[in-house]
Order: structure tokens, then C-alpha cells, then sequence
């Protein structure tokens, strides 16, 4: 898929407040700090587009973005984040379940998780809610320049035998940089193929 327009449309606080045009979405989430800001901007090629910043957990709203006038990427707020209070927290968790949960233009979330460390209990907790509520999902690895090939394929490894113990099936899974742009175009084809099954069943 090419990009060729990528647009800020809108900031929402809940899912009763985001676009109603039932155009597709995609949704991004990851735990604070897992460089969804910049997986984005690599995404659709505009540097900016998702605001990064060396305080995590600055994402606090469900953030529209359109894309070649198609279909949306969401940009949500990221989860366990310590150093927002436990009120903020709250709200976070609510509004994120509430928008999977009843949101019916979301047709696929990709998970964002570190490649850099082993499985994190939060991420699987996550994925599993995804799961088990029926929310079809994609599982990205990020940062995958930071760390050795070796310890990286550990790491997607390790998650891969905890969620078997659950995971009658895998989710599919990407690795991606978004300092060399690695996993950008496997990432969009898989969006467009999406794109095109939805096409099909209209």
C-alpha cells in the first residue's frame, strides 16, 4: 500500500465521541513507551503526524487519523503507565475497554510490544482480553535495531510459549524499526489486504 494522505481529524474521550462515518479502523496500542508515536509516523511517512515525546504516557485520548481518505488509524492511549495517577489510570482503562468493547467500525488493533525484553505480564493480560472478547488482533514488535537478532527472536519466542498456553491459534506477528523503516511495507500490505476483504463482503 501507498500512502498518500495521512490527516489529523480529531481527538476523542470516549468511543461515543469518535468519527461516524464507518469508515475502517485500525487501532495502535502498546504499553507507555513502546514507540507507538514513532511507529506511526513511520507508518504513513509524515514525521510529526503522532506527537512523540520523552514522557511516556502523553497519549491520553483516542486520536483519529485518516489515511488516503480510506480508513482511519487510531492512535490510543497507552496502558500501565505508573506514573500517572491511579484516578487517570482508571479513566485510561475504561475508556480503552469501553472503545474494543463497543466499537463497531475497529476492524483489526495491533498490539505493539518491546522487542527488547521478554513478555511482559501487562501485555499479556492485554492480548488475552483482546482474545478472549472476540477483538481481532495483530501482534508488532518494536525497536528491533535496539538489541541483537539473537535476543530479539528470544524474546518474540518466549511470548510466543505464553500465549500458547492460552492460544489455541497465534495471532499473527510483524517486526518493525521505525529507525530503518523495517516492517513498514509488510505492515500496510497487511492493512490493504484487510482493506480489500472488507471491499469483497460489501
Amino acid at each position: 500500500m501507498k500512502v498518500s494522505s495521512a490527516v489529523f481529524c480529531v481527538s476523542s474521550p470516549s468511543h461515543k465521541k469518535c468519527p461516524t462515518d464507518g469508515r475502517p479502523e485500525y487501532a495502535f496500542i502498546g504499553r507507555s513507551n513502546v514507540g507507538k508515536s514513532s511507529l506511526i509516523n513511520m507508518l504513513t511517512g509524515v514525521k510529526g503526524l503522532a506527537k512523540t515525546s520523552g514522557r511516556p504516557g502523553k497519549t491520553q485520548l483516542i486520536n483519529h487519523f485518516l489515511i488516503n481518505n480510506e480508513w482511519y488509524l487510531v492512535d490510543l492511549p497507552g496502558y500501565g503507565y505508573a506514573r500517572t495517577s491511579k484516578s487517570t489510570r482508571e479513566v485510561f482503562s475504561q475508556m480503552i475497554r469501553e472503545y474494543f468493547l463497543h466499537r463497531e467500525t475497529l476492524v483489526n488493533t495491533y498490539v505493539l510490544i518491546d522487542s527488547r525484553i521478554p513478555p511482559q505480564r501487562i501485555d499479556v493480560e492485554f492480548i488475552n482480553f483482546l482474545g478472549q472478547n472476540g477483538v481481532p488482533l495483530t501482534i508488532v514488535y518494536t525497536k528491533t535495531d535496539k538489541e541483537k537478532q539473537r535476543e530479539v527472536m528470544a524474546n518474540v519466542k518466549a511470548m510466543k510459549q505464553t500465549l500458547g498456553e492460552m492460544w489455541e491459534e497465534l495471532p499473527t506477528m510483524f517486526l518493525t524499526s521505525s529507525l530503518t523503516g523495517y516492517g513498514r511495507e509488510a505492515l500496510l500490505d497487511h492493512i490493504e489486504a484487510i482493506n480489500r476483504d472488507l471491499k469483497s463482503e460489501m
